[in-house]
């Protein structure tokens, strides 16, 4: 258990933003009166911090000079709450893959330098399990990557988390990319790849693993960075999608935001924001060539967990299904007792996924009798 309640943060993740994109994240959004301690204890300790980034700017150019990226990146893909952190841990148990960790996801500044201290310090204070859905979290587990990104600059959707009022104009700019300049769109795959180089030389892993909402969205974007890419798109019940989604964000929010925003607004945005990036998926999954793209029904890889990873594998071809599947059993024996949240859709809940995403549950034969869980 850690030192501190998840839900009494003093600061909020901002802490690890180097103070030039701090000031470019906060600049002209509005902090109410609430939450204005924890942004101005924030603001000091990233103002602090922010002395060592230099440090690992030089680190990481040194390292660009070795090359380590060996392989085009995997991305596992599929909104929120749909099994995407189940399959990436399963997946993270092949020592090809490298990734983001919890902790780089924190202080993306501070992995070439100073992190055996500070890693201890987040030890000491964080939880041991996150509290929305009673999962193990640690500095060294795999994380999604947006969470580095948004410390790492300003063009990141995961910045709604603290500015939620705002959502609606970072869903379109952020998490669609629509409407970015070119020197915005310039700083996302500049600093993207930054992200990924430093993750491989941090996990040393030779091919990049992502699990990361946002890039659903993204397919278009990611392509430009690496043309080669693999992606694994995972699809869930959506009534337990929804169900999920308002709960844990609306549990998130509470350590994070600067500013008010209801279970209403949640609901509100849950809804909008699976509908564009099923859209958006959509659309752009044709730009992914046929053997790069596998798609994957969370209750098939649920009910036959190495079944499906074998398929994956194949599909995808990737080269480290043998060597690492008796890591991956061990995994997945040891999930076998978490006891997931139950949920029942009540007549509202129903009505509201259906005539949302109705596109959704016909295109992949769900309702809901389906999965109750």
């Amino acid at each position: 258990m850690g030192l501190i309640n998840f839900y009494k943060l003093p600061v909020n993740t901002l802490v690890g933003a180097d103070w030039h994109t701090f000031q470019r994240i906060t600049k002209g959004r509005k902090v109410e009166k609430g939450w204005r301690t924890k942004y101005v204890l924030t603001k000091s300790i990233c103002r602090l911090m922010s002395l060592f980034t230099p440090i690992q700017q030089r680190r990481y150019r040194k390292l660009l000079e070795q090359g380590i990226l060996s392989d085009e990146p995997v991305f596992i893909l599929g909104h929120w709450r749909s099994g995407t952190t189940f399959l990436h841990n399963v997946l993270c148990c092949d020592e090809t893959f490298g990734y983001c960790t919890t902790y780089q996801t924190v202080f993306p500044h501070l992995v070439m330098f100073g992190q055996p201290f500070f890693k201890r310090v987040m030890n000491w204070i964080m939880p041991d399990r996150r509290p929305t859905d009673g999962l193990e979290l640690a500095p060294d587990l795999p994380q999604e990557e947006e969470f580095a990104l948004s410390n790492l600059m300003p063009e990141s959707y995961y910045h709604w988390w603290y500015f939620p009022q705002d959502e609606e104009e970072m869903a379109r700019r952020f998490l669609l990319m629509d409407d970015l300049t070119d020197e915005e769109r310039h700083e996302w795959q500049t600093k993207f790849r930054q992200l990924v180089n430093i993750s491989l030389w941090n996990t040393g892993g030779q091919q990049f693993l992502s699990k990361n909402p946002p890039h659903t969205a993204r397919i278009r974007e990611i392509l430009k960075v690496y043309p080669k890419a693999k992606f694994i798109y995972l699809v869930r019940n959506p009534y337990t999608v929804f169900e999920s989604s308002r709960n844990y964000f609306t549990k998130t929010l509470i350590p994070l935001k600067l500013h008010n925003y209801s279970e209403a607004d949640v609901e509100q945005q849950v809804l909008r924001t699976y509908k564009l990036m099923y859209e958006r998926y959509e659309r752009d999954k044709t730009l992914i060539p046929a053997k790069h793209l596998v798609e994957v029904r969370f209750e098939d890889f649920e009910a036959d967990p190495m079944g499906e990873l074998a398929r994956i594998y194949n599909k995808l071809r990737l080269p480290g299904f043998n060597a690492a599947r008796r890591r991956m059993e061990t995994y997945v024996l040891s999930r076998s007792g978490h006891q997931k949240r139950k949920y029942s859709y009540d007549d509202r809940t129903i009505r509201l996924v259906k005539e949302h995403w109705q596109d959704a549950i016909t295109q992949w034969g769900y309702d809901e009798a389906h999965g109750q869980d």
